[in-house]
């Protein structure tokens, strides 16, 4: 009798107990509730033949996309290549996968997850590798896609359906369909709600939205669900920091920087984005950070010259830049036009968009409004190339405006204001924009109206999330 995972997917070897194990760490990887590579080096010690062990722990090491987790990656994808002989074929799909993530080509790994998931739909480590990686990779309509595939094989009988659907639901916010990954988003929530990839997904919605009360309110109100001993959570503070980020109260968004997003010194880069995202957000609409930008430029500097991912090599410029380390901000930029000029999925992305945002981040940090200005306005509407999602990316947005604001480039600055007021009516920090711009152009009863309107929004909003703010 042939031996599956819970989901009936097949698997080569394992005891009981191995399986049983390689669930608890499959929820943990699902769930970001402990610690997935932990868990799966106890089936591991036990059974080092065990393939799919072997390949979980790859994908989950994989998925950190940081470049000093390679060795470990390396171990896993060559542990899995020696025991391929006695693979099936579903597993010799991730190792493939692996080792082509591992030698730099992440769009070509992703792909070789998702044909795994199409071979295999109940496959939710081949779905949840290949959605993120799509994330990485800066593939819209594949985070949505690619879900889309397999969903008719899952319901509720299945265990790990609310993650498939979370999943779906993010991919449905990227792709702008915001009322279906709002509702299906609810949907996995009210199937498990502890699944803060579902919460984030509909944080993305109310973001992009601007419904900023909302928001407070929605994650506030979960934060038992999502947030404690969970490594996804810094994320989903990030999210709550946005939102009043764009009411303005640059406080509150301080503080959860110290005590949520950034509480303590870590190397973990996925958490040093989110604080850099959040840092030049604040120092964009001009609140005081203090000494914030130099324990995160440490923190960073070990990875100055990785040339791995050039999303994360963008954002620790930002820290030297915020630090007023320039040399060193430099010496990023230096990397990313080697790692341009190189081979893999990185090489593009450092080419595409990589390059051209640090060029412009330093001209930024410099006062060179315009040399800023110049290098970010031809890949703003291309910085999907480089992953992310677009509330991550809105930092190019941002910058641009700050930029025509701060240089004087006034019909930029008027057009510019009134794209992101057309996407955003109901954002205050959409109508603070708007106010600097009028009033550089000399429309200052215009001005006015917008100040008025915003300091009306901002008001409603604290009125509506005054037990949330207590909270």
């Amino acid at each position: 009798m042939s031996k599956t995972d819970r989901r009936g997917v097949p698997v080569s070897a394992g005891s009981a107990k191995a399986l049983e194990t390689y669930e608890r760490a499959l929820a943990a990887l699902n769930s970001y509730f402990g610690d997935p590579v932990a868990a799966i080096d106890e089936a591991l010690a036990e059974e080092p033949d065990f393939v799919a062990g072997h390949v979980l722990r790859a994908g989950a090491v994989a998925m950190a996309t940081q470049k000093d987790f390679e060795p470990e990656l390396r171990k896993s994808v060559e542990a899995a290549e020696a025991l391929e002989h006695a693979a099936n074929a579903r597993e010799r799909g991730h190792i493939r996968a692996a080792r082509t993530w591992l030698d730099g080509d992440f769009a070509g790994a992703t792909e070789l997850w998702g044909r795994v998931a199409i071979e295999h739909p109940r496959d939710l480590l081949a779905v949840q590798l290949a959605h993120l990686g799509d994330f990485y990779n800066g593939n819209g309509p594949l985070q949505r896609d690619r879900v889309a595939r397999v969903l008719p094989s899952w319901d509720k009988s299945v265990p790990g359906y609310g993650y498939v659907l979370g999943m779906y639901a993010f991919g449905l916010e990227e792709m702008g369909e915001y009322a279906r990954a709002e509702e299906t988003g609810h949907q996995a929530l009210a199937l498990n709600r502890r699944d803060p990839w579902a919460v984030h997904a509909v944080a993305h919605v109310y973001e992009m939205q601007a419904r900023l009360a909302e928001g407070i309110r929605f994650l506030v109100a979960r934060t038992d669900d999502w947030a404690p001993d969970n490594a996804f959570a810094f994320h989903n503070w990030w999210h709550l920091g946005l939102y009043y980020v764009d009411i303005g109260d640059t406080g509150r968004a301080l503080e959860l920087y110290d005590t949520r997003i950034r509480p303590k010194q870590t190397g973990v880069a996925l958490e040093m984005v989110d604080a850099s995202a959040m840092l030049w957000r604040l120092t964009l609409i001009g609140a005081d950070v203090g000494s914030r930008w130099k324990p995160l430029a440490e923190s960073w500097a070990p990875m100055i010259t990785d040339g791995f991912y050039a999303f994360n090599d963008c954002h620790a410029l930002m820290a030297f830049v915020g630090a007023d380390r320039m040399a060193e901000a430099e010496r990023i930029a230096a990397s990313l036009e080697k790692a341009a000029r190189g081979a893999g999925t990185n090489a593009r992305m450092a080419g595409d968009v990589g390059l051209p945002l640090a060029k412009g981040l330093i001209a930024f940090g410099r006062g060179d409004y315009a040399g800023a200005i110049a290098a970010i306005m031809p890949i703003r509407h291309i910085a999907i190339r480089f992953g992310g999602s677009h509330a991550q990316r809105d930092l190019l947005g941002m910058t641009l405006i700050e930029a025509a604001l701060r240089g004087d480039q006034k019909p930029l600055a008027r057009a510019l204001a009134a794209e992101r007021l057309a996407l955003k009516p109901q954002s205050p920090l959409a109508l603070q924009f708007t106010v600097r711009q009028r009033r550089g152009a000399g429309e200052f009863a215009g001005a006015a109206a917008a100040q008025r309107a915003a300091e009306n929004l901002v008001s409603a909003i604290k009125r509506q999330t005054a037990g949330a703010a207590a909270a």
